[in-house]
């Protein structure tokens, strides 16, 4: 493996940190499908491999890949983003608890009031944009866990990780930031005082919709943590198969060159849907008009991500219209891969989502721009 001391991260993802296939010289990375390790017969105890559960050798180059541009220590990889964000909560013992914003992903919002309830988690929703009332709510509960996730699922609210982080470790909280819709390429949440960074790696780090992963990033000086986390995953055998892994690093290696083609057409997109007189509002980051831009030019770097909202004259039903229109944007859920699709967001996230029934969410992809104006253009008009 190269030295990494001195590159940047763009060479980083592209070589995969340079390492080479011992049995081959292929600079291209290896699938090892086994599941079975020789062991000396002599020393069964040995370190080294021994099933293929979490210890699998396809795994280490897409984990360490991911360590090093998010800029932590360890990484671990998980069979889906959802099984890597229930490995953290597993970290906690029954009535802790757990604060969390008033905006973030409604699968995990569903998780934690059904499954977490009955592990007798108690949870704390906090706008985390009023630091006062977040050190109140953390010096009153002193919750053993903290999840930032930023930008927020599907409001793209931005929040302040250095502020929250530096509140939530004052009274000794964990702090866990989703970093999947800003990738590392634009956000790295370590840096800003974060423990752990979690990413469905099915979006932006793959970025092919070809494979369902995730991943959990450890910070420095975390090896307890660490050792925790691999406990977790090893028990409850929530791992990626190999061909995923591979899959995982595969599409991570054009990472930069994705996100930046996609926040160039989510910026077009977006001021073009402001300038239009049917659209009533746009929800973007790298907008002056969106609540915490300010925030968002100094904590998030070359671009502001793929993910649009908006509502357009007319609610729910020209919402719908709209959505059935688009020729080349296409109706699909999730988000982060090669192709632009859109999404009614509130149909997925059941009867207590706080989402504007009209709400449109927009995956940027990596096609001509000009195409997707069109598009919602001629969508707009119909």
């Amino acid at each position: 493996m190269t030295n990494q001391n001195h590159q940047q991260s763009d060479t980083l993802i592209t070589q995969a940190l340079g390492w080479v296939d011992e049995a081959s010289d292929a600079l291209t990375p290896s699938i090892h499908p086994g599941t079975c390790f020789l062991r000396d017969p002599r020393d069964l105890h040995r370190a080294g491999r021994s099933f293929q559960r979490d210890d699998n050798p396809t795994f280490a180059r897409a984990e360490a890949t991911i360590a090093a541009i998010e800029g932590g220590d360890d990484c671990f990889l998980f069979a889906s983003g959802m099984a890597a964000a229930t490995a953290v909560m597993h970290m906690l013992e029954p009535g802790s608890n757990v604060v969390v914003p008033s905006h973030f992903y409604s699968g995990l919002r569903t998780w934690l009031v059904t499954h977490g309830a009955r592990w007798n988690i108690i949870l704390h929703e906090v706008d985390y944009s009023d630091f006062s009332a977040l050190e109140a709510k953390v010096e009153e509960c002193r919750p053993k866990l903290v999840w930032v996730e930023s930008p927020a699922n599907p409001t793209w609210r931005v929040t302040d990780l250095r502020a929250v982080a530096d509140i939530s470790h004052k009274y000794g909280a964990l702090v866990v930031a989703d970093n999947t819709v800003a990738t590392p390429v634009i956000t790295r949440p370590l840096e800003l005082g974060v423990d752990i960074v979690l990413h469905s790696g099915s979006k932006y780090l793959n970025g092919h919709a070809d494979v369902v992963a995730g991943a959990l990033v450890i910070g420095r000086d975390q090896s307890e943590l660490c050792t925790r986390i691999a406990k977790i995953r090893n028990d409850y055998g929530a791992v990626l198969g190999p061909f995923e892994a591979w899959l995982l690093l595969r599409g991570m290696r054009t990472l930069h060159l994705r996100m930046r083609a996609i926040c160039d057409n989510a910026m077009q997109i977006a001021s073009f849907l402001e300038g239009h007189l049917q659209v009533a509002e746009v929800i973007y980051p790298g907008l002056a008009s969106h609540p915490q831009h300010v925030l968002a030019t100094k904590q998030m770097h070359d671009g502001f991500g793929g993910m649009i909202s908006f509502r357009v004259d007319g609610g729910e039903e020209a919402a719908h219209r709209l959505a059935q229109s688009t020729k080349i944007i296409r109706q699909a859920i999730s988000f982060g891969g090669l192709e632009s699709v859109i999404e009614i967001r509130r149909g997925m996230e059941g009867p207590d989502s706080k989402t504007p029934p009209d709400l449109l969410r927009l995956s940027v992809g990596v096609e001509a721009a000009s195409d997707l104006i069109n598009d919602l253009a001629a969508a707009l008009s119909r």
